[in-house]
């Protein structure tokens, strides 16, 4: 469980992200942040791993504050993908799923098994092992980037927009992987999109906020479509057009 209490997010620059936010987020499900450039989802997301701090409130994850843990620590023990994959140029595939085990210590040659395990999982080819992220295509770096976000087998992954820079054709593939690996591992994971159908296709609970890190609904996908809060949800869901992607 993950709880947000309270919490307010300013910048130094006085830029208000985030205001007041009350939101527990369940174990084991998959909850979608939806919302427009500058609505706060992404500065929400990484106050889950203190990539960022909030300025007041606390965050908790199974009932302890995560002000209270070590940050670089809190980081290796949460998996984390974000867009454009974030891998390391100069790394081979094999060694880029493998970092955070590496770095906590597990030997070369555990890492790099653990690695090729996930490899197969996330349905990448034993033969990419040896090429580095430019020889691979879009859908396969992000491929590479969720495997390294599982490497270390965290409870939590958060995933910020991890499939915004591939085309449409990709992305569904990604879509359908993300679904199967949920139905797989049970993982918690934290989603961050500006997408609604693909909030709706991938959540069992969807957030959608108004800028400021404001909630304006929480629920499933249905409860959205079929009873939005108000004229902000309705028109952002849009709520007449009918929707085969919900579950």
């Amino acid at each position: 469980m993950i709880e947000f209490r309270a919490v307010t997010k300013r910048f130094p620059d006085g830029t208000l992200a985030v205001q007041d936010l009350d939101l527990a987020i369940p174990p084991r499900e998959v909850t979608v942040f939806v919302g427009s450039s500058g609505s706060g989802k992404t500065t929400i997301l990484r106050m889950i791993n203190r990539m960022v701090d909030p300025t007041s409130g606390s965050i908790l994850i199974d009932d302890v504050d995560i002000s209270t843990r070590e940050p670089v620590k809190l980081r290796r023990s949460i998996g984390y993908v974000m867009q454009n994959s974030g891998l390391l140029p100069h790394r081979t595939v094999l060694d880029n799923i493998a970092t955070v085990p590496l770095l906590d210590g597990v030997k070369r040659k555990a890492a790099h098994a653990r690695a090729r395990e996930l490899m197969e999982v996330v349905g990448l080819e034993a033969s990419l092992a040896d090429r580095y992220p430019a020889q691979l295509s879009g859908g396969q770096q992000q491929r590479v980037g969720v495997a390294r976000g599982l490497a270390a087998d965290p409870n939590i992954l958060l995933m910020d927009e991890p499939f915004g820079a591939v085309d449409p054709l990709v992305r569904a593939e990604l879509q359908v992987e993300l679904q199967r690996l949920q139905r797989e591992l049970g993982k918690t994971v934290v989603f961050v999109t500006h997408d609604i159908d693909e909030a709706f296709l991938l959540g069992d609970t969807v957030v959608l906020f108004k800028p400021g890190g404001i909630i304006a609904q929480a629920g499933a996908p249905a409860e959205l479509l079929e009873h939005p809060a108000d004229d902000f949800v309705a028109s952002f869901v849009d709520a007449g057009r009918p929707r085969s992607i919900l579950r």
